[in-house]
């Protein structure tokens, strides 16, 4: 059913509802291809493990791979695999120190700057891509696909879903009434659900109310997230910018959902404007001089340019124009509420260690 007092809904878009219906019966099909095993789904003989949603961007994916990067890196030989979103290239690529965010995708090379020391690479074919991530780097002991929960042809050994709280999927439409791009039911196919940019002090009788929205099976761990921004800093010199209340924000985003950022923003500075660009957009030296000419007309003693590390990756290119300039970029990270993040990690080491590798 649909939520048609759902803020997300909006009437225009509920005008397409005949195109929504279109697009589910094509997800059914494919999905009941897929459940009988009419079309088949390869299994790797290695941990692999899917982050990814049920809906369209914004539900904190890049994040959370950073933070599972973090987290494992230390005790096992990471891959990053990524279709690549929007890059100006095709098929298989594995990020080098020559790469840019055009031959692979903004969010790929934002992993490979931060985590120079793991593997990432770029296909939108996971199931022909892994194959030769391995024959390059075949000591890589476990394989994290970003965003390939729809993608089926892949049978991942554990699945990691999430769900944007001001967004659930349980309220959501197909696309493009909704957001949805998969069956609501494909929940089921999840072991662990996270659901996402909940406010830091959420109650526990609201964590049960969603618990039971969502009505999780009983092997299917559920947890909460929250974001924590980190300090801004400048994007080519990496100084640190230390946050000032009475601070005017010029905000360049071209991301999904800049909704909490925007948020994060009333509550640390005196005021900010917005340029928001499309998601993954590819600023030009035409954008670069409209973002600087919008920044100059801002009449404040203190004033800074602001941008999200996705947009960063899109916008050093510019570096030499940029060195001098104060623009900073702002870190993100997910914050597991009600003290369970010790629990989560702890069920993906121990799906890592007790993977049965068959040896040949």
């Amino acid at each position: 059913m649909i939520n048609l007092n759902y803020p997300l809904l909006k009437p225009v878009r509920i005008l397409l509802l005949p195109f929504s219906l279109i697009y589910g019966l094509i997800i059914y099909i494919r999905n009941w291809l897929f459940d009988f095993k009419i079309i088949q789904s390869a299994s790797f003989n290695l941990p692999v493990i899917c982050i990814g949603n049920l809906s369209v961007g914004g539900t904190g994916k890049s994040p959370m791979v950073e933070f599972l990067i973090e987290k494992l890196r230390d005790q096992f030989k990471v891959a990053v695999l990524s279709r690549g979103y929007k890059r100006k290239t095709r098929g298989y690529a594995l990020a080098t120190g020559i790469t840019n965010a055009l031959e692979i995708g903004d969010e790929p090379m934002q992993f490979y700057i931060k985590f120079p020391d793991v593997t990432v690479a770029v296909g939108e074919e996971r199931i022909v891509a892994i194959p030769q991530l391995l024959h390059d780097k075949p000591d890589t002991e476990v394989v994290l696909l970003d965003d390939a929960f729809q993608h089926r042809y892949v049978k991942a050994g554990y699945n990691i879903l999430l769900t944007d709280v001001n967004n659930l999927f349980t309220r959501d439409w197909f696309l493009p009434t909704g957001d949805l791009r998969d069956q609501k039911k494909s929940y089921l196919r999840a072991d662990i659900i996270v659901v996402t940019k909940c406010s830091p002090d959420l109650s526990l009788a609201e964590k049960h109310r969603l618990i039971k929205e969502i009505k999780p099976l009983e092997r299917q761990q559920i947890f909460f997230s929250a974001i924590r921004y980190g300090d801004p800093y400048q994007i080519i010199t990496k100084e640190k910018y230390v946050t000032q209340k009475e601070t005017v924000v010029l905000l360049v985003t071209g991301i999904a959902n800049p909704v909490p950022l925007k948020k994060h923003l009333e509550e640390n500075f005196r005021e900010y404007d917005e340029l928001a660009y499309s998601d993954h957009h590819i600023f030009t030296i035409d954008d670069l001089k409209y973002i600087l000419k919008k920044f100059q007309q801002i009449n404040a003693e203190h004033k800074i340019m602001l941008t999200t590390e996705k947009d960063a990756v899109r916008l050093v290119k510019f570096s030499a124009r940029l060195q001098e300039i104060p623009l900073f970029v702002i870190p993100i990270q997910p914050v597991f509420l009600f003290r369970e993040e010790k629990e989560f990690v702890s069920s993906i080491t121990t799906f890592i260690q007790e993977f049965p590798v068959q040896v040949n």
